[in-house]
Parts: C-alpha cells; structure tokens; sequence
C-alpha cells in the first residue's frame, strides 16, 4: 500500500513540475501554433517593453507586460511604438487604440491575456506605410 502511494506522490509531482515548465496554466492564445511557453520566452528574452510574436495574415500580435497596472501600461506602450513609427494617436475606445498617419487610420485592440500579459493585434498596415 505504502508502495502505490509513493508511486501516485511521484506521478502527481512530476505531472506538476511539467504543467509548470510548459506554463500550461496560461489561458490559451487565440494565435495558432504558438504556446504560451514561446510567447513568454520571446518577451522574456527581449529587452523591449512590445514584441512581436506572430502574424496571422494582415494583423500583427504583440505582447506586453502590464506589470500589475493593468491595461493602462499596456496602452502606453503600444502609444510608444506605433507612434515611433510615425503613426499619431487620436483616441481609445474600449479596447481599440486609434492612430492616423497620411490620411490612413489603424486599429490596435488589446487582449489581457493573463494578470501580467496584455496581448496586442495591430493591423498589418502599421509596417507598410
């Protein structure tokens, strides 16, 4: 008997220890073939405050920190990127930030994605103009 539980004890510490490494208690991404693990490592790794980490067709995902200010970091950064592209901010409305440049308009919407994360959708046009 002693020899089945030491076993389950075993099994569930392993189980544990995996789920953590593989930061399997990430909310799912709404981008397809990308783990929250990959995610995370790629913000870690960098040294900028927004990376990119995917693009689906003609919109562009990011990740932030919010570093426990919620969203409102979050905005600040992207405000900082876009418009170091020349982009100029104009107003948010619910998860939309708004930005023209050359007549042009482009939408980023933000995503919290977990208590530290903010992911961020950009319209692919933010790189062209």
């Amino acid at each position: 008997m002693k020899r089945v539980g030491f076993i389950s004890a075993i099994v569930i510490v392993i189980l544990v220890v995996f789920i953590f490494v593989n930061k399997l208690y990430y909310p799912s991404l709404p981008i397809n073939n990308l783990s929250a693990k990959e995610t995370i490592e790629k913000l870690e790794n960098s040294d900028s405050k927004v990376v990119k980490i995917a693009v689906e067709g003609d919109t562009i995902w990011y990740i932030t920190r919010t570093d426990n200010q919620g969203v409102l970091i979050a905005d600040e950064n992207i405000k900082q990127m876009i418009g170091s592209k020349g982009w100029e901010f104009k107003e948010k409305d619910g998860s939309g930030l708004f930005f023209e440049k050359e007549g042009e308009r482009l939408i980023a919407t933000t995503q919290m994605w977990s208590k530290k994360y903010v992911l961020v959708k950009v319209q692919s046009k933010f790189k062209k103009i």
